[in-house]
This record gives structure tokens, sequence and C-alpha cells, in this order.
């Protein structure tokens, strides 16, 4: 079954290879990483002690985990932990965030890349972040003896769907798992349908609303409040995780309402970096006063623009602390939305669109506790906006339950240790770790 996915697997690039060529000329996508990613030939682990290693796709699953490796480093110091992404953002973003980890790309999922990275790393335990049922690496974690848990798991209806189709290969899969620790009941209850263990399952909430700040005078966000020149009395609107045309979207509503509110000021953080120069010609188009992030550094003196284009990755956490006013991107269009949370957990008036598929019990919990709005298009965007600006008692209520729904939701972290612990020490004990 393994050499069947090889053969889909080079079926798929060969397919996708022309767009594949394609971002890579224009976008610089892809280019790094490759004898990881095709070979397998990550970093070796040096000595024998327990080792976790840890995947996360993406920036989003990457931050996820910040709150989960603290906790571990706090109560099992000896513990090695190792991670892997899939993208070049995620990998920054990873290196950046865990200077004192190994990070690495992970092998695509092919047999002989699968087995030549656990030789390499030689892990006790394999932890997925969300969702990454790659057979392959499962399959090679097993034969090397290391146990297999997934952790803060989701399953949207549409990956259901969709794996429901072949339920007979990811049953397979599932098998092998130790551990699925998922975000609620719905995810479970998809997850023993396609084949899950009972025993495996486990409901353990959100990791997410554990890694929200809370403190808008956190060090970070305090540095960078100064750095973009906000003041007493600036209104900040942020437009996070953005995606084509949602940029267009904030900086109409701007423009709608920035000469009848001159503290206004609008901050556009993109969600892909390969998107800031396309951005930042539409600032230039729009004839208002801008700057880039990037450049705050060296234009020292020079007195703060009304608009920051923020043209870096992994400091859009610490940027949601300056925003009174949040639109969460991804939501206009077809996405599915980004993380909400962290501007709610600052305790600022959020909405977003109505396309939030990939957060759609988050965004429940949301709408039900009036602690967001959605808004369908570019012009009830700058009507949420204009209302938050008018009726500060609303922008603050909304704002103020936001807040008090991410504190009601805390504890999925320390319940995940307790579920992942057991499993790197019973690995140990059967000597998984000696090699």
């Amino acid at each position: 079954m393994r050499y069947l996915f090889n053969f889909l697997y080079l079926a798929l690039i060969a397919l996708a290879s022309p767009k594949l060529l394609y971002r890579v000329i224009a976008h610089g996508k892809y280019r790094r990483g490759w004898l990881e990613k095709l070979f397998g030939l990550v970093p070796r682990r040096s000595g024998d002690g327990p080792c976790v290693w840890f995947h996360a796709v993406s920036v989003g699953e990457v931050n996820l985990l910040v709150p989960l490796l603290v906790e571990i480093t706090r109560r099992q110091p000896g513990w090695r932990c190792v991670m892997s992404t899939t993208t070049a953002t995620g990998f920054a973003t990873a290196q950046k965030k865990y200077p004192s980890l190994t990070v690495f790309y992970c092998p695509l999922d092919f047999t002989w890349a699968v087995a030549a990275a656990m030789r390499r790393i030689r892990p006790t335990c394999l932890v997925l972040a969300e969702l990454e049922l790659w057979p392959n690496l499962i399959a090679a974690a097993r034969r090397s003896n290391a146990r297999v848990a997934v952790v803060n798991g989701r399953l949207s209806e549409r990956s259901f769907n969709g794996y429901r189709r072949m339920r007979r290969l990811i049953a397979r899969t599932l098998s092998r798992l130790e551990l699925l620790a998922v975000q609620n009941d719905e995810y479970a209850e998809r997850f023993l349908m396609l084949g899950a263990a009972p025993g495996t399952v486990c409901v353990t909430g959100s990791m997410k609303f554990d890694g929200a700040q809370t403190d808008r005078q956190n060090a970070a966000t305090v540095r960078l409040r100064r750095l973009a020149g906000i003041v007493d009395g600036d209104v900040v609107f942020l437009a996070g995780s953005t995606q084509e045309g949602e940029e267009q979207a904030a900086l109409s509503a701007y423009d709608a309402l920035a000469g009848e509110h001159p503290a206004l000021r609008l901050l556009v953080v993109p969600r892909h970096p390969e998107r800031f120069d396309a951005v930042a010609a539409l600032l230039d188009r729009s004839g208002f006063d801008w700057q880039r992030r990037s450049r705050l550094d060296e234009e020292g003196a020079r007195p703060a623009a009304r608009v920051l284009l923020v043209d870096t990755i992994g400091e859009l956490g610490a940027w949601w602390g300056t925003a009174d006013i949040a639109f969460v991107g991804g939501s206009l269009g077809n996405r599915g939305g980004q993380n909400m949370i962290e501007p709610a957990a600052y305790g600022a008036a959020v909405c977003f669109g109505p396309n939030t598929r990939n957060f759609r019990d988050i965004v429940e919990q949301m709408l039900s506790g009036r602690a967001a709005a959605v808004v369908a298009d570019a012009g009830e965007l700058t009507e949420f906006v204009r209302r938050c600006l008018t009726d500060r008692s609303f922008a603050e209520a909304l704002g103020q339950r936001a807040r008090r729904l991410v504190l009601s939701q805390l504890g999925a972290t320390d319940r995940t240790f307790e579920l992942l612990s057991p499993l790197v020490d019973i690995c140990c004990s059967h000597s998984a770790c000696a090699a």
C-alpha cells in the first residue's frame, strides 16, 4: 500500500509541475529544503534521550505549539524537541520563535524520504499539529517504534467528506495513532466515524486559546507601538492575515472615514510575504502617506504615517495588541478564514467575513457570545468601522465579551500535555529511545 502512495504522489507532482514551476520562478516559493523534502536528509540528532518530533505545517501551527513547548520545557526539560514545517514562512517563524530547537523541512510523504528522516531523528514520539494524516510518515514512525499523536486535532466538514470517500485507507492510518487530542465533540465524532479507535480520541479543547496573549502591555506590543509612533488617542484599525481584495476593502473603509475621524490609523498585514510588494503598489496608488514596517527602524525620527504596511513575518500576534478595531482576513475570499482568537484576546472589536469554515467552531462560540461581527463585503466593513468609531460603548462591549470568551476557554494545553506525557514515558520504558 505504501508504494501505491508513492505512485499517487509522483502523479500529483507531475500534474502540478507547471504551476509549481511558475511559483518557483515568479514568487520564489519552494526553493529551499529540497534535500530534506525529497530525500529525508534532515539534521541528524545526537544523543539517546527522549525526543519529540513536532510537525507544524505553516505559521499558524508553529504559533499554536508555543504554549505546549513552554509547558514541556517547564515540566520535562529532559525531552529533546525538534520541529518540522512545510512552508518557507512556517520555517522562518519556527526558527525565530524557537532558536534553541532544531528546525527542518518535513520530508514529502515518499517511503524513502520519511524512512531516512526517521533514521536521522530517531523520535520517541511524532506529534502532528491539527490534521496532518500522511500515511507513509505515520507508518514509518510506527516501524521506528515511535508513538504518533495528533494534537489540537480538527476535521472540518469538507475534509471529513473527502476522507469519507477513502475511508478504508484513512482508517488504516488512523489505527496507527496512539492519541487524537481534538478540539471538540463534533471533531471527535468525525474521527471515530472514519475509523479511529475510541480509546485514542480525547476532547481537550483548542490550544489556540491558550497561546493567545491578553496583555496589551506585553513587551513586544509596547515596542511595536513605539516603533510605529502609535500614541494615546489614536484609534488603530488593523486588517490582519489579509488576502487579495481584502486590503482594498480595508483601505476603502479608511478612505471613507479618515477625514471625519483624524485619530484613525490603518495597519495592513498581508497573509503571504510574496504579496507584500503588490499591496505596497496598492498603497502607492491610494495617495495616502504610508510606511513599510521593515523600514521603520531606519526611518528613525520621521513623523509616523497614518497607514502602515506590516511587511514582516511572525509579528502579527504582537501587532494585534495595538488594535482597537480588528478585521481578520482570509474571510471575504475563499481561504476559509484565519485565527480570530488573537485580536479577541486583546479585547479588540473583532469582525471577519462570512467564509470562515476553518474556524467554524470558534466562530460559532464568538457569534453566540456576541463577541464578534460578520461583514459580508467592503461596504459592511466600512459600516462596522464607522459604528466602532461613533459608538465607543458598542466597540468596548464587543471587545470585552471577546476577551472574556478567550479567558473562559483556557486549559487545553495542560490537558494535552497530560495525555502526551505517558506516550513518551511508555516509549522510553520500552527502550525505544536507545539506538
